[in-house]
């Protein structure tokens, strides 16, 4: 069972206000992303709040993430997508469906449009870089 489906497992269980606690609790579990990589490269388009992700070499072939956002909801649904592929090989990552993985969570009709507008440009981001790392 991945991560993401442990996650799952306990989201479906709980109420809306409870489901935002749980966003903000994995938002604040993120690996601390080092200031001088928030930059505008790392920056992802397109979301409401400031998103910054970045990839880094883990071991093996695995691609690991580092991520942060100014807004605590945000920054859990970053801690969302980075769940569906985090500490796996870039080629996999890059060739995963990453918003099917995440649709159980039913994220448009739990937040606000505002919040769930740059969900997209996570994933494509995500998805951007590992395809870059497998082929270079």
């Amino acid at each position: 069972m991945s991560h993401l489906d442990d996650i799952l497992e306990e989201y479906e269980f709980l109420d809306a206000d409870e489901r935002y606690r749980l966003l903000i609790d994995l938002g604040r579990k993120l690996e601390a992303m080092p200031e001088a990589l928030k930059t505008d490269a790392t920056l992802v388009r397109g979301c409401s709040a400031s998103v910054w992700v970045y990839p880094v070499a883990g071991s093996g072939d695995a691609l690991h993430f580092l991520a942060d956002s100014n807004a605590a909801i945000t920054k859990g649904i970053v801690a969302l997508v980075l769940a569906a592929v985090q500490d796996q090989p870039a080629k996999q990552v890059a060739e995963t469906d990453i918003a099917a993985l995440l649709a159980p969570f039913d994220l448009k009709n739990q937040l606000s449009s505002n919040r769930t507008q740059g969900v997209p440009n996570m994933i494509a981001l995500v998805r951007e870089h590992a395809a870059r790392i497998a082929g270079g």
